[in-house]
């Protein structure tokens, strides 16, 4: 499938507005296990490249090379659409263009461009700013211009929960929409009354990002489906687990001198080459062997 038809198909999916949940990827392997897993989109999260990749926090340190890197290499991972954490667009609205047409290149479905100054911080983290209305809605409307396909959907963000006030959020949202945005994600709602407001204030579909040990209170998948979410985004849920897994397997081993007695909580290697796709680079040695 192409990844004009992919775009495609996560437009009409979302649609259904039932909640569908969205795990997020900070490596191409991420993106083969949710795929595995039988979910039906990935996103790639700027947090979680910038953790997994460079060992730093959330605060613009990523580049835009290193991220179309990352993209590139989920997409010959995987054949879910790509929801792609672009950030501020990295700079001014000429840089969200720039932005949005070399991650749709490298294979992004649905590309996130947000309203924080740059640098931008987490969503969670305290000290975020906003840029004025007008500075945000010209990212949105150069990031629509620069993509080759419309079908590849523009995501809005708007962190104006959290600084601003929610009210400015939602209207953020509602000028972003009337911009052309095909979807969109407000971050940080502290209250489920916030929360329960926020689909039916919209004709298009919206995000809600849950966070363990995040801001927003987390509320399970059908009652988000009965409140019309579109998606219900685990951004670094496999990221923190994964944490976690390392820390009692290899805490396991430092204080003991051995695997044994931890190695249930470690995939087994024929598991781990089933994931990477080994079988099929086996075939193709055999297939081109040449004695």
């Amino acid at each position: 499938m192409s990844d004009t038809d992919l775009s495609r198909q996560l437009r009409e999916r979302l649609e259904r507005r039932d909640a569908m949940l969205v795990p997020g990827a900070p490596n191409a392997l991420t993106a083969r296990i949710i795929e595995d897993l039988g979910f039906e989109a990935a996103y790639v999260t700027g947090a979680g490249v910038t953790n997994m990749f460079l060992g730093l926090p959330d605060l613009s340190f990523i580049s835009l090379p290193q991220l179309v890197e990352h993209v590139a290499a989920m997409r010959e991972a995987t054949t879910l659409p790509l929801i792609v954490d672009a950030d501020t667009g990295f700079g001014n609205a000429v840089n969200a263009g720039y932005s949005v047409k070399m991650l749709e290149r490298a294979g992004a479905n649905c590309i996130q461009i947000e309203d924080q100054t740059f640098p931008k911080r987490c969503g969670h983290f305290e000290g975020k700013e906003v840029v004025p209305t007008a500075e945000f809605l010209a990212r949105i409307q150069a990031a629509l211009d620069a993509r080759a396909s419309d079908a590849t959907m523009i995501l809005a963000r708007t962190d104006a929960a959290a600084c601003t006030s929610f009210e400015d959020a939602l209207d953020r949202a509602h000028r972003a929409r009337e911009v052309g945005a095909d979807a969109l994600f407000i971050e940080g709602p502290r209250a489920v009354e916030e929360i329960r407001r926020i689909p039916g204030e919209f004709d298009a579909p919206v995000l809600l990002n849950l966070v363990y040990g995040g801001d927003t209170p987390i509320l399970g998948q059908a009652e988000l489906a009965e409140m019309g979410f579109a998606m219900v985004l685990y951004a670094n849920a496999a990221l923190q687990a994964a944490v976690t897994g390392m820390q009692e397997v290899l805490g396991h081993i430092r204080q003991t001198g051995s695997i044994e007695g931890v190695m249930g909580r470690v995939a087994t290697f024929d598991e781990r080459q089933r994931l990477v796709d080994k079988p099929k680079y086996d075939d193709l040695e055999r297939r081109y062997a040449t004695d």
